[in-house]
C-alpha cells in the first residue's frame, strides 16, 4: 500500500502502543485549537476509531494489522524450531490482538495463525502445551469462540481449526468447554459450509478424546450433527468424512453414547463408509467406530445391529486385507468384538473371515502390537465355535498363532493363548500344535508370562491336548523334528504335566490349605480363594 514503517523500538509490542500517541501528537501540531478537541487516542489493538478520530490513524492501524497478520502467519507456518522465546513472549500477545482486529481478513489470518503456530509436529499431530496453554491464559479461548460465532464463513473455519488443534491439550479442552465451546462447535458442524463443517468435526473429535466432554456432546445435538455430516457429505469429502467418523468411534466407546449413535442412524452412515469409501483414513476411523459400538456387550444390542446391517461383515473382512495397518488393525478390532455375538461368528466365518484373518495373523509378525494383538483376538472369538476351530487349523492358523504366543508383550501373547486354548478342544488341532512346536511355546507362557490369564491359558490348552483324544492321530505318525526334540510325545506329554502341576501349585499356599482344611473358618477359605483368583478373568 506505498507505506514503511521506521521504528528505532525493539520491543515490537510496546513500540506499537507509541505509533497512535505519535501520530496524533503530529496531527494535534498543525490542527486549528477547535481540531485539536476531536482528537481522541484509541488502542491500536483493542478500540475502533471513532466517527470523529483521526483518518490517519486509522488507516495507519489498518494497515499495521494488515502487515502484522501476514508476517506472523508467515513465521507461524515456517515452523521454524527455536522460536518457543517469541512466540511466549511476544508472538501470542500480537496474535490475540489481531484476533480482535476489525478486519475480517486480518480476524482470519490471526486464527489459521494460532492454529497453526501450536503443531510442532504435523504427521503426529502433536501439539506444544505451553503453547496451548499460553493462548488459553491470555483469553484466547473466549476470543476464538467469538471468532467461531462470526458470520464470515472463512472466520468460521479458521477459529474452528485453532479451537480444534488446541483441544488436544487436555487442559485446554476442559477450557473450551466451559466457556460454551462445544455448543458452538456442534452448530458449526451443521453449516452449509464443508469447511467449517470439516473443522468443526475435527474440533468434536479432539474434545470427545475426553470422557468428561461426550455426554455435554450429545447434550449440544453433536452426535446427530456428525451423523449427518457424513450423509451430507459421502461423496468427495475425505476430510469431514474422517473427522466426523473418528469423533463418532471416541463417543461410542461411551455406553450412552453408544445407544445415540445408533439411534442417529450412525451404524448405517459407519457401514456405508466401510463398504464404499476408498480413503484409508476414513475406513479407519469407521472401522473403530464399529468395533467400538460392538465393544458393549450384553449392556445394548450395538453388536447384534452392526452384524445384522447389510454388508458390514463383508466389508470388515475386506478391510483387513488392506494395505494400510491401521485400517487392518481397527478392522480386526471390530470382528474381534463383533465374533462375541454368535451369529456374527458364523456369519464372519460365512464372509471369508477365518481365511482373511489367518492370512493377517501370518503377515502381521513384524508389525505394531495393536495389530498382533487383534489379529490373534479375532482368531480366538471365531474358534469359540468348534466348526471355525476345524476351519482355522486346516487353514493354517497354529503356526501364526504360536509365533504371536512367543511375542514378549503380555496383549499379543495373551490373545494368542486364548486362540490356541480354544484350538486344543479340538484332537485335530491339538496334533496340530505339537507338530507345529507349540508345546514349548505354551510350556514358557504356562511358566513364565506375567499374565496370569495367559499361564492359565496356557496351563488349559496343554491339558486339553494331552487328555488322551489326540493319541488316535499320532499313532503310526513319523514324529517330526519339534516332537522329537521333546522326546516323542510322551516327553511333550511329560513336559506339559509337569508344568500343569507347577502352574497349579503357584496358586497354592500350603499352609493356606492346611489352615482351611482343618478350620474351614470363612476367612481362611477366603484367603486360599484369592490366593487362585485371576483378576483378568473377571
Amino acid at each position: 500500500q506505498k507505506k514503511v514503517l521506521l521504528a528505532r523500538f525493539a520491543d515490537l509490542g510496546k513500540g506499537l502502543d507509541c505509533v497512535p500517541s505519535k501520530v496524533i501528537a503530529a496531527t494535534a501540531a498543525t490542527a486549528e485549537p477547535f481540531e485539536e478537541k476531536r482528537i481522541v487516542a484509541h488502542s491500536v489493538w483493542a478500540e475502533q476509531n471513532s466517527r470523529q478520530g483521526d483518518l490517519r490513524l486509522s488507516e495507519l492501524t489498518e494497515w499495521l494489522e494488515w502487515v502484522l497478520s501476514h508476517s506472523v502467519l508467515r513465521i507461524a507456518e515456517s515452523n521454524t524450531p527455536g522460536l518457543d522465546s517469541f512466540w511466549l513472549k511476544l508472538g501470542i500477545g500480537i496474535l490475540l490482538s489481531l484476533v480482535k482486529s476489525m478486519q475480517e481478513d486480518v480476524q482470519e489470518r490471526a486464527a489459521t495463525a494460532l492454529a497453526t503456530f501450536v503443531v510442532v509436529d504435523d504427521e503426529n499431530a502433536t501439539v506444544d502445551p505451553a503453547r496451548a496453554e499460553a493462548v488459553m491464559n491470555g483469553g484466547g479461548i473466549g476470543s476464538l469462540l467469538d471468532l467461531a460465532r462470526s458470520c464470515w464463513e472463512g472466520v468460521q473455519s479458521e477459529a474452528a481449526k485453532a479451537i480444534a488443534n488446541l483441544s488436544v491439550n487436555a487442559e485446554v479442552a476442559k477450557a473450551v468447554a466451559m466457556e460454551g465451546g462445544i455448543s458452538v462447535l456442534a452448530t458449526l458442524a451443521r453449516s452449509q459450509n464443508r469447511w467449517v463443517a470439516e473443522e468443526a468435526a475435527g474440533g468434536l473429535w479432539n474434545l470427545s478424546v475426553g470422557e468428561e466432554h461426550k455426554g455435554a456432546i450429545a447434550e449440544a445435538g453433536g452426535i446427530k450433527a456428525l451423523v449427518d455430516l457424513i450423509f451430507k457429505w459421502s461423496a468427495g469429502g475425505e476430510g469431514v468424512l474422517e473427522r466426523a467418523a473418528g469423533a463418532l468411534a471416541n463417543l461410542a466407546a461411551d455406553d450412552k453414547c453408544s445407544l445415540e449413535v445408533a439411534m442417529a442412524g450412525g451404524v448405517h452412515a459407519l457401514v456405508t463408509l466401510a463398504r464404499f469409501c476408498k480413503h484409508e483414513g476414513v475406513q479407519e476411523q469407521a472401522a473403530r467406530a464399529l468395533a467400538n459400538l460392538a465393544a458393549h456387550g450384553d449392556s445394548n444390542g450395538n453388536n447384534a445391529a452392526v452384524g445384522q446391517e447389510a454388508g458390514s461383515l463383508e466389508a470388515l473382512v475386506r478391510l483387513t486385507c488392506s494395505p494400510h495397518e491401521g485400517v487392518r488393525q481397527e478392522s480386526a478390532g471390530a470382528l474381534w468384538n463383533l465374533s462375541f455375538d454368535d451369529r456374527n461368528r458364523e456369519a464372519i466365518a460365512a464372509a471369508g473371515g477365518v481365511e482373511a484373518l489367518v492370512a493377517l495373523a501370518r503377515n502381521c509378525r513384524t508389525g505394531s502390537q495393536g495389530l498382533q494383538e487383534r489379529a490373534a483376538g479375532a482368531l480366538w472369538g471365531l474358534s469359540v465355535s468348534e466348526a471355525n476351530s476345524i476351519a482355522i487349523g486346516r487353514e493354517g492358523g497354529v503356526a501364526p498363532l504360536i509365533t504371536l504366543a512367543c511375542s514378549e508383550a503380555e496383549d499379543v501373547h495373551e490373545t494368542a493363548a486364548g486362540a490356541l486354548w480354544n484350538l486344543a478342544f479340538n484332537p485335530g488341532n491339538a496334533w496340530r500344535i505339537v507338530e507345529e512346536g507349540g508345546v514349548p511355546a505354551l510350556v514358557n507362557l504356562c511358566s513364565s508370562s506375567g499374565s496370569k490369564m495367559a499361564r492359565f491359558m496356557g496351563a488349559l490348552a496343554l491339558a486339553y491336548m494331552f487328555d488322551g483324544r489326540m493319541d488316535e492321530y499320532a499313532m503310526g505318525t513319523t514324529f517330526c523334528e519339534s516332537v522329537t526334540k521333546c522326546g516323542g510325545l510322551e516327553g511333550a506329554r511329560r513336559l506339559a504335566t509337569q508344568h500343569i502341576e507347577a502352574f497349579v501349585q503357584a496358586f497354592s499356599d500350603q499352609h493356606a490349605l492346611a489352615v482351611a482344611a482343618v478350620s474351614w473358618a470363612p476367612a481362611a477359605l477366603m484367603i486360599v480363594a484369592d490366593s487362585a483368583r485371576i483378576q483378568e478373568a473377571g
